[in-house]
């Protein structure tokens, strides 16, 4: 009776630190999703005033012409 006590406490154990391991797994990936999303749209911005200041130039360069 004893060894099946010990055997419980044990897959209680392994449960209870699989279900952490999953928390703390699912958090870091939303971060990771998160902090890849900011990026993007930080280098989307990036893109489209370089794109503006593109369309800006040609613009100027047609209009004398």
């Amino acid at each position: 009776m004893e060894g099946l006590n010990v055997v419980s406490i044990v897959l209680m154990v392994i449960v209870i630190g699989l279900i952490a391991l999953f928390i703390v797994s699912f958090t870091l990936f939303i971060r990771r999703i998160v902090m890849r999303s900011s990026v993007k749209d930080n280098q989307t911005n990036e893109i489209e005033k370089k794109l503006d200041k593109i369309i800006e130039l040609l613009e100027k360069n047609k209009t004398p012409s």
